[in-house]
């Protein structure tokens, strides 16, 4: 097998190949078992690290912490004590996904509004030299997912918006210059998100395109990928209908089965039709999109049995490799197929340079990726309409200012974080009054409303709307709209089609990001500092329309 391993997109010399042969051949049946595991680690200290060290997996993912130099040390840490050196993996989204000791980067929906493909490769040349810093060697993006089903809380700022020629271009450059340096690249999500507005983390979704339009839009992204060497390609709690049905007219509910247990997508899609040669990783397996299918005492095996390589995410990884024996055990899974598994994972290993010593790292020059973040980012904020010509904001006529906003909602945090937006703008003169819930603003007594949301994409929200009445309090005040009386902004730190449920808000921003880095450059456009971009990456009427008035 290892043969296959010098083709791309791991392209590895004959010593690359002996050291995968070697390492596989000498590792324990147990040690093969544990390698398939990718578990998440968020912390630098504490039992949740000693665990996952005596549980000696294949990989961990991680978030970064405070310090390059600390990650370094774990990473180190795990190296030392494990068989065969880790693969550290991360989502580098850019914003709220950021490394924390590095630049608050463009998402991607904000780099897809910029559209500049060069500017893309250095968001992601930044991201890869921060990342080599933390220790982290395998990313989980870009997304091939297409913002076809406005509604989807899961795609939008996380993808390169809607336009399959957009998708492309900022992917392939994004994978591009991850892999020159040497971090492995992931497209995902496998078979293609975007046409089902719900979330795999809540439900398996579903890609209704018949296969000549899946080829025509996820099959060309993913071929280009391919093309380009990517590395690994992520398969998720999706089904592809079309092409189960054209192997098995009469499948059923097996037409709906997800991508990552799915040997016909995987095997006979992934690898047989489009000749995909990487390493294919599932989705986190504790996910709602997996888990509402099977018992986890099922389905866990058949990832591996399905064409997975690595196993994402365990909340028990002791017990999970209890499935994996027990599978073995009644032959549900194969050694030879573990094996399989394995060998990928160690050529991924190779391809990315760790069978060989690790080079001395240090900290990048992060004074400079910030000032190129902050320049970056005055160019994302798009400024949809100002049908009254109320912008540019001045203190000397719009100093009173009442802002209105439900805070920052951050999936993993319990409450709302505060927007830094209005500190930003007293700074600039300007009199912020925070909306209370039982204030009602009388005409003439603010010169300036502003509604500011902080919603990006968000795990296991299912939805992201206006919600008038949790933003107002109470039903009487959701139904008012004040900006007859008082002029009016509204802008929209992520999910781009607030519209939908404000369709007649005269002056509406979308700044796709809710980091400070963001809420800064928008401060700076909405006072006249530099223009606004006028380029939309998704149709943020909605298809509405009275939205564009």
């Amino acid at each position: 097998m290892t043969e296959s391993f010098s083709r791309a997109p791991f392209n590895l010399d004959a010593e690359g190949r002996r050291w995968v042969a070697e390492t596989l051949a000498r590792l324990s049946p147990d040690d093969r078992l544990r390698h398939l595991f990718n578990l998440r680690l968020p912390g630098n200290e504490g039992a949740e690290v000693e665990a996952a060290l005596a549980f000696r997996p294949g990989g961990i993912t991680r978030k970064g912490s405070a310090t390059f130099e600390a990650d370094r040390a774990l990473v180190a840490r795990f190296n030392a004590a494990l068989p065969v050196p880790v693969l550290v993996s991360a989502d580098l989204e850019g914003s709220r996904a950021s490394l924390p000791a590095g630049a608050e980067l463009p998402n991607p929906l904000a780099l897809a509004a910029i559209d500049d493909v060069e500017a893309t490769a250095e968001v992601a040349r930044i991201m890869a030299e921060e990342a080599h810093a933390a220790g982290i060697n395998w990313s989980f993006t870009p997304l091939l997912d297409i913002n076809a089903a406005w509604r989807s809380a899961i795609v939008a700022t996380r993808g390169f918006g809607s336009d399959v020629d957009v998708i492309e271009r900022h992917a392939l450059a994004q994978i591009r210059a991850f892999q020159t340096l040497g971090i492995g690249a992931t497209v995902k999500h496998w078979p293609g998100e975007g046409y089902d507005d719900r979330d795999q983390h809540l439900v398996t979704t579903i890609n209704p395109l018949d296969m000549d339009a899946w080829e025509a839009t996820f099959g060309r992204l993913y071929r280009k990928a391919i093309d380009a060497g990517v590395m690994s390609v992520m398969s998720a709690h999706i089904a592809l209908p079309a092409f189960v049905r054209s192997h098995q007219p009469d499948a059923g509910v097996e037409a709906f089965r997800p991508a990552t247990i799915s040997r016909l997508l995987n095997e006979d899609l992934l690898r047989g039709r489009l000749g995909f040669n990487g390493l294919i990783v599932s989705d986190a397996t504790p996910m709602a999109g997996l888990g509402s299918w099977s018992k986890r005492s099922e389905h866990l095996p058949e990832i591996v049995s399905s064409g997975c390589d690595v196993i994402l995410f365990s909340d028990d990884p002791v017990r999970d490799l209890g499935y994996l024996e027990a599978a073995l055990a009644d032959g549900r899974l194969t050694w030879a197929r573990v094996d399989e598994a394995v060998a990928r994972q160690l050529a991924l290993k190779a391809a990315l340079g760790l069978h060989k010593p690790a080079p001395a790292r240090k900290d990048p020059d992060t004074a400079a990726h910030r000032a190129y973040a902050e320049a970056l980012a005055r160019r994302a904020p798009t400024l949809v309409k100002d049908v009254t010509g109320l912008l540019p904001l001045d203190p000397r006529k719009h100093k009173r200012v009442f802002v209105v906003s439900g805070g920052i909602v951050f999936p993993f945090k319990d409450d709302p974080l505060p927007f830094a937006l209005p500190d930003m703008l007293r700074a600039r003169g300007f009199e912020v009054t925070l909306a209370a819930k039982d204030m009602v603003p009388e005409p003439g007594q603010y010169d300036v409303m502003l509604y500011l949301f902080g919603e990006e994409t968000l795990l296991t929200r299912g939805r992201i709307f206006l919600d008038w009445l949790k933003l107002t309090g109470f039903f009487g005040r959701a139904m008012k709209r004040y900006w007859h009386d008082i002029p009016t902004v509204m802008v929209s730190f992520g999910y781009p089609y607030m519209l939908y449920d404000a369709p007649r808000v005269p002056t509406y921003i979308n700044a796709y990001a809710n980091s400070e880095t963001m809420q800064r450059a928008v401060v700076d456009l909405l006072t006249g500092e530099a223009p606004f971009n006028r380029n939309n990456p998704v149709d943020p009427f909605c298809g509405l329309e009275d939205a564009r008035y």
